[in-house]
């Protein structure tokens, strides 16, 4: 088992009579990814603040490793449009005492920003400025790279090739990485999920552990009759009828869907079975969808 990197006890942040963190308590292992999911207003970004020093706690405790380093990606660049991408992290490695304009062009050739780097950052597509703002944060070679809404504004496909950078960094570097985000995909290789509602953690585990205890595998069977289908299940299966045609039933395993559909197979048209998602466990736990 890894060892902690960073811990929190009793976390709280009041603004005024307004308690926007109220006691929360994480431990961050290090190397793992860590997402911290929550609505609006949730106290997620007050959350980061905190532990990246931006913010001082009303009251509560953060605890880091001995000599961690930290690497932070705002939601809002910190970097020159009118400057190139070269010139940017060059003015940002020279803020550091000990690292050399050397790892400037580590950086530049290992996060994929060769093809660009001699642009101004004000022409990049979104999901260049976000490589490079990642790249600003690791010129320091932190133990912990913070992101805020990292992906939040970007296409499919740009946020998929962020994350495949993020998985890769935390493999080949053992970076440890706690993020917010608004996307609850994002957080399905997460081995510690933080779900966050009005300032508390109202769950936590791993995603798997997350979407077992609070996501439900669906079942949809379509057929002539739904109503009558429906009428059929036992009295403790928890099912809808959907429309005429479609039944859907909350299952707990593959098994128990595969015997439902042998089971009435004559009458099937077709079936579709898909298992529990963030999403689902989300509502589950907030009675909502992510706002």
């Amino acid at each position: 088992m890894q060892s902690a990197i960073l811990k929190t006890i009793n976390l709280t942040q009041k603004y005024g009579n307004h308690i926007a963190v109220d006691g929360i308590n994480m431990n961050i292992e290090k190397g793992s990814l860590t997402a911290v999911l929550g609505p609006n207003g949730a106290g997620k970004s007050t959350t980061m603040r905190m532990l990246t020093g931006i913010r001082k706690p009303s009251s509560g405790d953060i605890i880091y490793a001995p000599n961690t380093t930290i690497g932070v990606v705002f939601q809002n660049s910190v970097l020159d449009d009118q400057l190139t991408v070269k010139e940017n992290l060059m003015i940002r490695a020279k803020q550091y005492r000990n690292v050399g304009l050397k790892q400037v062009d580590i950086l530049i050739h290992d996060l994929g920003l060769t093809q660009f780097s001699g642009q101004l950052y004000g022409t990049l597509s979104g999901g260049q400025k976000r490589r490079v703002d990642i790249a600003r944060a690791l010129l320091n070679s932190p133990d912990i790279l913070f992101l805020d809404e990292p992906t939040t504004g970007l296409d499919i496909q740009t946020r998929l090739a962020i994350w495949q950078l993020l998985y890769d960094l935390q493999q080949n570097r053992q970076l440890t990485i706690v993020l917010t985000t608004h996307y609850l995909d994002e957080a399905d290789h997460a081995q510690q999920v933080y779900i966050v509602d009005h300032g508390q953690i109202i769950a936590s585990g791993s995603a798997d552990e997350i979407k077992q205890r609070y996501a439900s595998n669906q079942l949809t069977l379509f057929c002539p009759n739904a109503k009558q289908l429906n009428e059929t299940l036992s009295p403790d299966m928890v099912s809808q009828v959907m429309n005429e045609h479609e039944l859907l039933i909350k299952t707990a395993s593959i098994t128990e869907a595969i015997s439902l559909i042998t089971q009435h197979q004559s009458i099937l048209t077709n079936f579709e079975y898909r298992l529990g998602t963030m999403d689902d466990a989300f509502v589950t736990l907030t009675g909502k969808e992510m706002r």
